[in-house]
């Protein structure tokens, strides 16, 4: 991998040589690594063939564990730094191709450097993505695409669209209110007199 494939630079890339090896003996990929300040965040991931498996927090203390000890063994860093071992989450960050290319089809929302027809935020599908960019397909009417470089984009992760997708033929929006019991004129309570 290139040295820009990860924020931080030399240091993450010691970083991603270290826990390549123990995600690969568990089966976990590695999504992320970035070395900011005194921070190594080390995001890891499910293989897209088990994604619906997620990670639980056995899985990520254990991940920190074996990540800590090769770290404390290999001595990358001069100082202090605090490890932090997480996963991707609902709203992935998308940083690199691969993370965009594993994202077609999902709602994404991305920031731009420049604004593009008057704006620098854009949300919809993702429809493509390749080594030099992305097309995306926006909400509008019209459903209007834009092909964007990856340098066009400032920042950009997945959207999670919370509730229950509508049922076909029924608009979304809210449900239709109970209907109150209205009590009939014509009967009585047992007991009242």
């Amino acid at each position: 991998m290139a040295e820009s494939d990860y924020a931080g630079g030399a240091m993450a890339e010691q970083v991603a040589a270290l826990v390549l090896p123990i995600l690969a003996d568990l089966g976990l990929e590695l999504y992320d690594c970035e070395h900011a300040g005194g921070i190594v965040r080390v995001t890891v991931s499910r293989p897209a063939h088990a994604a619906d498996q997620g990670l639980d927090l056995d899985v990520i203390a254990l991940v920190t564990r074996l990540l800590s000890r090769e770290l404390d063994h290999a001595d990358p860093f001069p100082g202090r730094y605090t490890l932090e071992v997480t996963s991707p989450g609902l709203e992935r960050v998308l940083r690199r191709p691969s993370h965009y290319h594993s994202a077609i089809g999902q709602l994404i929302a991305v920031r731009l450097v420049a604004p593009v027809d008057g704006t620098r935020r854009l949300q919809g599908t993702l429809v493509a993505a390749d080594e030099h960019g992305i097309r995306l397909r926006l909400e509008d009417v019209a459903l209007t695409e834009h092909r964007l470089g990856y340098g066009q984009i400032e920042r950009a992760r997945t959207v999670f669209v919370w509730g229950p997708t509508p049922k076909p033929g029924k608009p979304a929006g809210k449900r239709p209110a109970a209907r109150a019991a209205t009590p009939d004129p014509t009967t009585q309570e047992a007991g009242a007199s």
